[in-house]
């Protein structure tokens, strides 16, 4: 079984380093699941390795984790970067290049929240466009279903809520 996990570590690695922006679980699973190469178990299994390793980063925000390469897991693929399959690359590389707007945008807007000490929820909403912020708000609601329904919405409407901003301050 070391063969196969090796092969789907490398693919994860290679599939980060294809992306200046981090990656979700379900999106690296889309693939990896989508192909055959593996099952949940083992995927699962193949990111904690990793991690455990330092060669990825994960980060949890509300119920999602991201997932980005480390300059570890950038020189290790360097260097069994020939044991993934030239088709296996393409394939990789194809996905990547017909997804990679799509899964720049499912990461780029975020939205998460968290009880202050006083009671309230704070709502953090963040647009990332590489090393930017074009937008990093935080407000505090009373309840929690609200704090909720905030982070939901966001996803949808962040782009207007910026123009909006921008129109009413500049």
């Amino acid at each position: 079984m070391s063969e196969p996990v090796t092969l789907y570590k490398l693919i994860v690695l290679y599939m980060l380093s294809k992306v200046d922006f981090p990656l979700t679980d379900a999106q690296l699973s889309d693939f990896i699941l989508g192909q055959g190469y593996t099952d949940y178990f083992v995927f699962h299994m193949v990111l904690s390795d990793l991690e455990e390793g330092q060669m990825i980063r994960s980060e949890k925000i509300r119920d999602e984790m991201y997932y980005s390469i480390t300059d570890t897991g950038t020189e290790t693929l360097k260097y069994f970067h020939n044991r993934i399959s030239p088709s296996i690359r393409d394939e990789i590389d194809q996905y990547m290049a017909k997804n990679r707007i799509r899964l720049r945008d499912e990461v780029s807007v975020l939205a998460d929240y968290y009880k202050n000490t006083d009671g309230d929820y704070s709502v953090h909403c963040l647009v990332k466009e590489k090393l930017s912020r074009p937008i990093d708000l935080t407000f505090s609601v009373p309840y929690e279903e609200q704090a909720k329904k905030a982070c939901r919405n966001w996803q949808e409407h962040s782009q207007q809520i910026y123009a909006f901003i921008m129109k009413e301050l500049l």
